[in-house]
């Protein structure tokens, strides 16, 4: 088959949990025999077209900052789905997969399906509903009439948990027009890749860092709260180690912040890393915390569970990553609240046994999820 996914941003230029299911999803689809063609924001240097991976990456238009005051940039998702069209347009493809967030393009996607009559399917990453009013106030209410829009349009949907398929559900997609598959991990990628320095040998005492979170420095993130909860902990682990993965819009008032606080010798904020270092970087952490207020599925959640650790992560309500954990048996979910995420980490940090049953118990739900897995899904789904 002649494939085309769309998505304005690209892996491995920007990192994410959607970006990476289209890469890694994408590779193996091209090794399958299929031609792969991705559809994005122009990212990289040199020709508009290159082949990376056995796919064929089409720049589509500049690259622009995809977030302006932590906000996802309406201006640049419309250029994006403008200058999609005639890049799309001129090749015919047996079907295209366009990842529905920021939606635009959904709509692009769907006039050059008709044109071109190519078969479209509609991946969706997350469903924000309500959470649009939380996001940008009243005017939420325009992201909600465009999120409804697009599923209406959408014939074939593709969810990536089922956390995301009842919230399509809510929205009015039959549950016929909804299959999901979810995303997923390389564990023999993962078990090739060494611990950071540390001492091994100590075991779990000779793990580099304490706590550990990974993704983009914004505010959905709530990263302020990880910090204060290690202020809490510090009180008793004066010598707390917290890595902070990642980049973003609010990195400078992370940063600030942690001086404030008193902190700043307990917190280590690296940057984002390449995957080897990050997956390093877990495998010498105790405990991985996601207090996000929204996830659409959590792929740092399956990714700790394959480096054998813990997650303690957040009840909200747009929070599909809390699915993904077991309290009390492969990490704890607990309220957003400094004290509540402290406390869990703390029985983590505190009881050995604890900490060493939850990791076998994270590791072995990791092997329920294998990119190999998802992608026989998808091919028997097309």
């Amino acid at each position: 088959m002649k494939i085309a996914l769309v998505y304005d941003a690209v892996y491995p230029w920007v990192k994410g949990g959607a970006e990476k299911r289209i890469y890694e999803l994408g590779k193996r689809l091209f090794a399958k025999g299929h031609e792969v063609h991705l559809f994005g924001i122009k990212w990289w240097e040199g020709s508009d077209v290159i082949e990376y991976e056995g796919m064929f990456l089409h720049g589509v238009c500049k690259a622009r900052e995809l977030y302006v005051e932590g906000r996802r940039s309406i201006a640049v998702a419309l250029i994006f789905s403008l200058r999609l069209f005639t890049h799309l347009r001129r090749e015919k493809f047996d079907l295209i997969d366009v990842s529905v967030f920021p939606y635009f393009s959904c709509f692009t996607v769907k006039l050059v399906s008709v044109l071109n009559k190519s078969l479209v399917v509609y991946t969706w990453h997350e469903v924000w509903g309500e959470y649009w009013y939380e996001y940008m106030g009243k005017a939420g209410f325009f992201g909600i009439l465009i999120e409804k829009a697009v599923s209406k349009i959408s014939g074939n949907n593709i969810a990536v948990s089922k956390w995301t398929k009842k919230r399509l559900e809510a929205l009015g997609v039959p549950e016929g027009k909804i299959t999901v598959i979810p995303n997923g991990i390389d564990l023999k990628e993962i078990s090739k890749i060494e611990a950071e320095v540390g001492n091994p040998s100590a075991g779990l005492e000779g793990k580099l860092y304490d706590v550990i979170f990974a993704g983009r420095l914004i505010k959905d993130k709530n990263i302020d709260f990880l910090l204060r909860a290690v202020s809490v902990l510090k009180v008793n682990r004066p010598d707390i180690i917290c890595c902070i993965v990642g980049d973003g819009p609010e990195k400078s008032g992370l940063i600030e912040l942690s001086n404030n606080m008193g902190i700043s010798t307990n917190i280590e904020f690296v940057g984002f890393q390449d995957y080897s270092s990050l997956i390093g970087k877990m495998k010498a952490s105790k405990v991985f915390v996601l207090p996000s207020s929204r996830e659409g599925f959590g792929m740092v959640v399956i990714e700790a569970f394959a480096c054998g650790v813990p997650v303690v992560t957040v009840k909200e309500k747009y929070n599909a990553a809390q699915g993904l954990v077991e309290d009390g048996v492969d990490g704890f979910v607990v309220s957003l609240e400094e004290r509540e995420i402290a406390e869990a980490v703390g029985k983590i940090l505190e009881g050995n046994q604890c900490c060493k049953n939850m990791s076998k118990a994270a590791f072995q739900k990791s092997k329920d999820y294998d990119w190999n897995e998802a992608l026989l899904k998808l091919e028997q789904y097309l």
